[in-house]
């Protein structure tokens, strides 16, 4: 199948490691360009340099920065002409702590990152889109069920999807997709860190293996050629839903 990806110009925030680095390998292996953003310069352009400097540039910028937004669509424009999509991921936030032991500050920091920073990004991606455009976001299966020890995660993830969907239902008519992607247990290092919290690793991933329909982990490169579909013109018809890469872990239809 022809995703239609040459020459389109793509934002992938997180895009130095993880999932986020996996959709970008996967946008250039197609043909597309994109502008890839990390915490810090050096991870930026590292990554940038793996995925190939004529297809992709790195920009150091923090998500929940109010500047963010700007700066990456004009890195997008300037270094390739463009703007055709945007992939917003952001790194989980902190994990482990009860419900009832979670601070003021400790929302307050997960908010600013994990919610108002992506739809800051969202708003900013559908104002300068054309007809064709997408915006897609990294969720969670905890958009669906809760997650245990993942409190702010599942306070905040239904929400962004909520927002998504509302935006989905206001940008169709001019041409302009929304969607959530609900990653389930993908063998990235913050997964590596979630099954290392209770202390044994491989036991916990073997208790988590046992309980998906696939009874296997999802690679990066499996979630990054969903992704990919997802945010291309192949998949002109897809707005408003949230599809789970889970290998069926998720229980809700």
């Amino acid at each position: 199948m022809d995703l239609g990806l040459s020459n389109r110009v793509y934002i992938v925030t997180g895009g130095t490691r993880g999932l986020g680095f996996a959709t970008a390998r996967q946008l250039v292996s197609e043909g597309a360009k994109v502008v890839v953003s990390g915490r810090t310069e050096q991870a930026a352009d590292d990554a940038a340099e793996a995925l190939g400097t004529d297809s992709a540039v790195g920009v150091a910028a923090d998500n929940a920065a109010e500047d963010t937004p700007d700066r990456l669509i004009t890195a997008a424009r300037e270094r390739f002409g463009g703007f055709d999509g945007i992939l917003v991921s952001v790194g989980g936030p902190q994990a482990g702590l009860p419900a009832d032991q979670l601070t003021d500050g400790q929302w307050r920091s997960a908010f600013e990152t994990v919610f108002l920073g992506a739809v800051r990004l969202a708003r900013a991606a559908v104002q300068e889109l054309g007809e064709g455009g997408v915006v897609a976001f990294v969720l969670s299966g905890s958009v669906r069920e809760p997650i245990g020890g993942l409190t702010l995660s599942n306070g905040l993830r239904p929400g962004l999807a909520g927002f998504a969907k509302t935006l989905a239902d206001e940008a169709g008519p001019r041409g302009i997709r929304v969607l959530g992607l609900l990653p389930g247990r993908i063998a990235t290092e913050r997964i590596t860190y979630l099954d290392s919290v209770g202390g044994d690793a491989e036991a916990a991933r073997s208790r988590q293996e046992s309980t998906i329909p696939l009874r296997r982990y999802g690679t990066p490169e499996e979630f990054g050629r969903t992704a990919t579909f997802v945010l291309s013109p192949a998949a002109s018809y897809l707005t408003g839903a949230m599809l789970p890469v889970d290998g069926g872990s998720l229980h809700s239809i």
